[in-house]
């Protein structure tokens, strides 16, 4: 494939990340939506990275995953105590 091609299906998972986070009312769908956008990000970069022969965007491509993988064991932990206090995770009942 070329690089348009692997850009614009990065564009695609980060719009439909950005739909996801728009429009979900759930805490945990909108972490899901939030891991769409940032892997879209990861194949961007990669792709980018292989069609220039560069490793710089591929390194960039696993701090993403590592800040991704420690957002992921910190949300979810405030996710857990949050369901236990409420007993459901939706987002309307929130004044922010």
């Amino acid at each position: 494939m070329s690089l348009n091609a692997y850009l614009i299906l990065s564009a695609i998972l980060f719009l439909l990340g950005m739909v996801g986070v728009i429009r979900r009312k759930n805490l945990l769908m909108l972490f899901f939506s939030t891991e769409i956008m940032l892997n879209a990000v990861n194949v961007a970069l990669a792709a980018i990275s292989k069609f220039y022969g560069d490793l710089t965007g591929q390194m960039f491509a696993f701090f993403i995953i590592a800040i991704a993988a420690s957002e992921v064991a910190v949300g979810l932990g405030l996710l857990i105590l949050l369901y236990k206090k409420e007993e459901q995770l939706i987002l309307t009942i929130y004044k922010v």
